[in-house]
């Protein structure tokens, strides 16, 4: 398939109109489908010429440098403020490079997938991100991190909508992807890679509030059961308004463990999980006056945690497992389909969502992203998210991530 950055050996007379004008951002002349007179390596060019794209390669040429939560932990607050300094100054030199490596992913795109007006849109997106933080002044003094703070505030804010562009725009697509691997690949990386720029960005925030047993974005002493808590009663609450009940959902385990974790992937992951667990147990006993619980088993060691989320939701089908974790996957079945991307409960836990201010939570929710996106960023934390189904009984998902001050390799942000 012809990719984005092998446009100018596609011709100009097959291009959408529309996209062609959008993309090429070529207003002096009338673009049509039978047309002969665009010079496809002009418009390339003057597209390129107009998103500083020498810039943007010399960036990705740049090889990122990612730190480990140990590293963010144990660096300490200065009673100077130096370390906002010092934390400003890694970002400075570190975002842009970031970007321009996603910004190479959109290129690679093939070119009718990257051509699609939603998924431009966050290519557009990160090309103007790119150019704002690629042209901004060192930092030097205190003035200019508070000001640089407040530009990665706005940023934050401006890409809180991208992961339901993205899956909205290869929903739109589908049909012309051939390639499975391709969608995950571009997927995983650009996604995982949204969070650790997120994790990076909201740490170096975070360091200017005082919050207690807190280390920025690192929570030195969280206790796992408070979260898992959290998110049960927020789905459960859902439920019940919408379809008039829910499941129990019971702890059990090592419901007393403490230790020091990034709260944030667990506020994007779990949420996915109990809506999963427990509309499966809704939808599979129409009938029953009461409901099986959903369970949550703990297991905390010294080297990771483990969490079972066992639901009695009459499982998932063989031929559907291995496609659960595809992204935008949905079944054949008109019905479904419409059902899966239209149900109320999915539209309100992204209406509703308490959630960080991230604005990845949400958008999960209703594109088939969840569990994928799930899965993607359990494995960038350096665990994995795994399901096991009991057809016609239920289903069992496994969330292992790894402790941050572990004595084995860490992972890195």
């Amino acid at each position: 398939m012809i990719s984005l950055k092998h446009f100018h050996q596609y011709p100009a007379d097959r291009i959408c109109a529309a996209i062609a004008f959008k993309y090429f951002n070529h207003p002096n002349h009338q673009f049509h489908t039978n047309c002969t007179r665009c010079d496809s390596n002009q418009i390339a060019s003057s597209y390129y010429r107009v998103n500083n794209q020498s810039a943007i390669d010399i960036a990705a040429r740049k090889p990122s440098v990612r730190l480990t939560p140990y590293m963010i932990l144990y660096s300490g607050k200065s009673h100077d403020g130096s370390h906002l300094l010092r934390s400003a100054r890694y970002l400075w030199k570190e975002l842009p490079v970031r970007i321009a490596h996603r910004i190479q992913g959109f290129r690679s795109l093939p070119f009718i997938v990257g051509c699609n007006p939603t998924i431009l849109d966050v290519h557009e997106l990160y090309i103007r991100a790119f150019n704002i933080l690629n042209n901004h002044p060192p930092i030097r003094t205190h003035e200019d991190e508070e000001a640089y703070s407040q530009l990665l505030r706005n940023l934050l804010d401006d890409h809180n909508g991208v992961v339901t562009q993205l899956a909205a725009g290869f929903k739109e697509c589908r049909k012309h992807i051939q390639n499975e691997d391709l969608v995950r690949q571009f997927c995983d990386r650009t996604l995982t890679s949204r969070l650790g720029i997120r994790l990076l960005v909201t740490h170096h925030l975070s360091l200017r509030e005082e919050k207690p047993h807190h280390v920025g974005i690192i929570n030195v002493s969280l206790r796992l059961k408070d979260v898992i808590e959290k998110w049960a009663e927020f789905v459960r609450r859902l439920a019940i308004h919408r379809y008039g009940r829910a499941p129990d959902i019971r702890l059990s385990g090592h419901v007393g463990s403490t230790f020091p974790y990034i709260t944030l992937p667990l506020d994007y992951i779990l949420p996915e999980i109990f809506k999963n667990a427990v509309r499966a147990t809704i939808e599979s006993h129409p009938d029953s006056s009461s409901l099986p619980s959903v369970h949550v088993t703990i297991a905390n060691n010294e080297v990771d945690f483990i969490m079972r989320i066992s639901d009695r939701g009459g499982g998932i089908p063989h031929n559907v497992l291995p496609k659960v974790m595809h992204y935008n996957f949905t079944t054949s079945e008109e019905s479904t389909e419409q059902r899966l991307s239209m149900d109320p409960l999915v539209n309100m836990i992204d209406a509703s969502h308490p959630g960080t201010g991230s604005g990845t939570v949400g958008p999960m929710h209703g594109f088939g992203f969840g569990l994928p996106t799930s899965r993607a960023y359990a494995e960038y934390l350096g665990g994995a998210l795994t399901m096991q189904s009991l057809q016609g009984l239920g289903t069992d998902v496994y969330l292992r991530l790894k402790h941050i001050d572990s004595k084995h390799d860490a992972f890195r942000i």
